[in-house]
């Protein structure tokens, strides 16, 4: 007997799709400033959608209101631009509805961490099947350069021109306070890299969330320039890799060890310290990744890069179907009129 989701779900024959890079691009011009970082994220992406094995027809692309939020127009799959930081709401909803696409949401810094904060944190907490990738410039920069969310202290942008006083949002953190089961930060420049979060992120079932740092060439340029640059980036940030000690610096000098829970830097060739007393990472920690994605804005800890947490469990869309489904095989067929009948009702005179 055919479930209510056996229904809706039609799986492709995979073996007879065959695309290359270039069934993803559009025939539409790519407007953003020359030297946005934006182009960095989707080249991977159009690279990776062949290797993901599902229809053109079966991928959307959900995006709000932002530079990011053109996204979906450049994309040769379904799309749907939304309003500003709703897009996790769309997706999450269209998720749903129709569990057997993949749904994909570009947002940004603004759209996703201040008037979307809101279906941010409930999408985390209720795992819906999605995939997130927030363009983090730490600016606004479709409206002009005004600080968001995730600018620093001290910033001078066009609405802070005395400095920001408004601590920063961790969006990593955040994501993993509110209940994301996967958590990764990339960087624009590392394409390859990104294309492998990608991956990770499309094969993870649940609420998967990429923080992409994507420089800002117009009113944010060389934010990032110290986790890029030949000869900083290897001092300055941290590559997790499961099941591998936390080691950086250009000559692989350095690790990270706990000190109690307080990851501390630790030289390997002063003869106190080893590879074995290093901390080694686990997805799967819960802990530990708070601990890593804590490590986001002290200065003294190197930024740390890759999947911070990636674990299961029971996914939102899945359980709705799961309960209608219930009802069904108890109850039967429903009645849609009676539904909308039903319940208590008033006859005010």
């Amino acid at each position: 007997m055919k479930t209510l989701l056996d229904e809706i779900i039609s799986t492709p024959n995979i073996e007879t799709l065959h695309y290359e890079p270039k069934d993803f691009k559009p025939d539409a011009d790519v407007r953003w400033c020359a030297g946005c970082g934006n182009y960095a994220i989707l080249s991977p992406i159009q690279r990776f959608m062949p290797d993901l094995g599902v229809p053109k027809e079966k991928l959307v692309f959900v995006s709000g209101i932002g530079c990011s939020g053109r996204f979906p127009y450049y994309m040769d799959t379904y799309g749907f631009h939304g309003i500003h930081g709703r897009a996790i709401a769309i997706a999450s909803g269209l998720k749903i509805a129709r569990p057997d696409l993949s749904v994909w949401v570009a947002t940004g810094d603004g759209d996703n961490m201040s008037i979307g904060g809101n279906h941010f944190i409930h999408g985390c907490r209720r795992n819906v099947d999605i995939n997130v990738l927030m363009f983090n410039n730490e600016v606004y920069s479709l409206t002009k350069g005004q600080y968001s969310p995730t600018s620093h202290r001290g910033q001078i942008t066009k609405s802070s021109p005395l400095g920001v006083l408004d601590e920063p949002f961790n969006p990593a953190a955040l994501a993993l306070g509110s209940g994301a089961s996967f958590v990764a930060r990339g960087i624009d420049k590392d394409r390859k890299y990104l294309q492998y979060l990608f991956e990770r992120a499309a094969n993870h079932k649940g609420f998967a969330f990429i923080e992409i740092y994507s420089n800002c060439v117009i009113f944010n340029d060389g934010a990032f320039d110290i986790y890029t640059s030949k000869g900083n980036k290897e001092e300055h940030t941290v590559m997790l890799e499961h099941g591998k000690p936390l080691i950086f610096g250009k000559e692989k000098d350095k690790g990270i060890k706990l000190d109690g829970f307080k990851p501390v830097v630790v030289s390997l060739t002063d003869g106190k310290h080893s590879v074995d007393d290093l901390l080694v990472h686990d997805e799967q920690d819960s802990t530990l990744a708070f601990i890593l994605a804590n490590m986001t804005y002290n200065s003294d800890l190197p930024r740390p890069l890759g999947v911070i947490q990636s674990i299961e469990r029971d996914t939102y869309d899945q359980e709705v179907h799961d309960q209608i489904q219930h009802e069904i095989d108890t109850k039967g067929e429903g009645d849609i009129m009676e539904l909308m009948k039903g319940g208590e009702s008033w006859e005010v005179k």
